[in-house]
Formats: structure tokens, sequence, C-alpha cells
């Protein structure tokens, strides 16, 4: 079983790498669509309609992607200061209350976002604006899809903090 967990983890954190390194090409296209926009605009004086919502949507899809890379790196936003003052151990003990309450709101999350996430899939919602895309599809489909890899990238961290927490114990430490 543990050969089993620790392959999940292993799997999972090569897999979160995968899809954060490979969200960097939807941010370099928002930057090229950006600057497009900014020579069509001033340049040529003619904007485009679809520029603005498709680099948001590049965005944003890069930014939901990408969380479970931010989450197998430990990048989140954290208070450092506070690890300092707590020590080593208390610090640890920390980590893991995190994962756990973590997972528990993303699961919440998850549960709430469904719902809507399967309707709009049964009936495309548009924008409204003048180029009238399927974002708000778009938007509630991949907030699903983030939120079950940031679960999972969670529950390989969850796992990886117990194997850490068993090496130290079978070292001496």
């Amino acid at each position: 079983m543990k050969n089993l967990l620790a392959r999940y983890a292993e799997g999972m954190d090569r897999f979160s790498v995968f899809i954060g390194q490979g969200c960097s090409i939807l941010f370099f296209a928002c930057i090229a669509i950006s600057a497009a926009e900014v020579v069509m605009r001033y340049g040529f004086d003619a904007p485009t309609v679809w520029s603005t919502e498709t680099a948001m949507t590049l965005c944003a899809a890069a930014w939901v992607l990408s969380v479970g890379f931010v989450t197998e790196r430990n990048r989140h936003i954290s208070i450092t200061m506070l690890e300092l003052v707590v020590g080593e151990r208390i610090w640890r003990i920390f980590r893991l209350a995190q994962l756990v309450i973590a997972f528990g709101a993303v699961l919440v999350l998850t549960m709430a976002l469904w719902k809507p996430a399967m309707k709009v899939l049964s009936r495309t919602e548009y924008s409204g604006t003048a180029f009238n895309s399927i974002q708000p599809t778009i938007f509630k489909v991949l907030i699903v899809v983030g939120c079950v890899l940031y679960l999972a990238q969670l529950i390989a961290n969850i796992i990886r903090w117990f194997q850490r927490t068993e090496k130290a114990s079978s070292s001496g430490h």
C-alpha cells in the first residue's frame, strides 16, 4: 500500500508539473494577443472585439489549471514569519492542518460548482459582449477541472507529509 501511495504522489507531482509548465504557453499567447491588440488599436485605429475576452480566458485558464503545480511546489502565499517563531516541529503540524483544511474547503467548492458546470455542458452560456464568446461556459468547467487537479495534488502532498514524518522518525530525528 505504501508503494502504491508513493507512486500516486510521484505520478501526480509529474502530472502537475507537466500541466503547470504547459500553461506557460497560454500566458505567452495572452501576451501576443495583447500586443496585437495594441498595434491594431493604436497603430491602425482598428481595435478588435475579441482580444480582451480571449486574453482574459487564456490567463484565467492558465491560472486555474496551474494550481496543482503551485501546490506541488508549495508556492502558495504563506506566513513564513510564523514558521520561524513556532519551530520546525510545530510548523510541520501546521502544514498538515493547512493541507487538510485546504482539501475540505476545495472539496466543498468543487461540490458547489459541479451542478453549474454540468448545466453549461448541456446548454452553452455566452458572454453577451460584442464578441459573444463561450467564456462563461469555459470558466465554469475549467474551475471544476482546476479544483479536481488541486484536490489530487493535495492528496499527493498529504501522502508526502506522512512519508517525510515516517522517514524522520525512523532516522531518529
